[in-house]
């Protein structure tokens, strides 16, 4: 059996576990009908990526909260820039409920997401050239992440916008000593369960064509806020 369906079993199995006891996370809905992100994104993986697999992320960091009871008391944001003091199931589990959190906001219905604010604009035309170019430039990052993970535009701390990639469900926020630090505006989840059922192994069509579904209003949103 193919490593992204046991891995993907693995998940389906977690997800479905009774509600815990401890239970400080919770799976937020998607802003949108699970069909809403079609023809880039199909319904069925958006049911499965979602109602399983991020449900698992959920799940599995509850399950923590016995072990560390702080986290209790942690906002998921708080935990990212901490996530080295705990273990690895802390970290990929924080980091799987975080990374997706964000992801299914900044997306939107096929020519409902806008256009990146004038500021936001500014800032990419002084720094990349272009959209274009930044496009290309994440894109880059997207299939040439080898394995699992995700591709960022973040806001570093010095107020600059940079492109990067993680492994598997780390995230700019973390506190990791080879992890690019700053504020993610913009995450694409390269893993394989999020494009496989409608791309197979085509990675980057799906990463070329996932640019329609960009909701740029809420990256300007997400950008203003990381300047303050």
């Amino acid at each position: 059996m193919p490593a992204f369906f046991r891995s993907g079993w693995l998940s389906l199995a977690a997800a479905a576990l009774p509600a815990l006891a401890f239970a400080q996370f919770s799976l937020p809905p998607l802003p949108y009908a699970a069909d809403a992100l079609e023809p880039v994104i199909d319904k069925a993986t958006m049911e499965i990526h979602h109602d399983r697999h991020h449900a698992a992320y959920v799940n599995n960091l509850n399950a923590q909260i016995k072990t560390y009871p702080e986290l209790d008391t942690l906002s998921l944001e708080a935990l990212q820039g901490k996530i080295s003091q705990y273990s690895p199931a802390v970290r990929n589990n924080g980091g799987g409920h975080y990374n997706h959190s964000l992801f299914w906001n900044v997306m939107a219905a096929p020519g409902q997401g806008g256009q990146p604010s004038a500021a936001l604009m500014q800032a990419i035309n002084s720094q990349f050239g272009s959209l274009d170019e930044l496009k290309k430039r994440f894109d880059q990052a997207a299939v040439s992440r080898f394995g699992s993970g995700w591709a960022w535009l973040m806001v570093t701390p010095d107020k600059k916008l940079a492109i990067s990639s993680t492994a598997n469900q780390d995230n700019p926020l973390m506190d990791l000593a080879d992890n690019p630090r700053g504020t993610p505006i913009l995450a694409l989840d390269v893993w394989e369960h999020a494009y496989y059922l409608k791309y197979q192994n085509k990675r980057a069509d799906y990463v070329t064509q996932w640019w329609q579904v960009v909701n740029w209003q809420e990256v300007s949103r997400r950008y203003a806020t990381a300047l303050k």
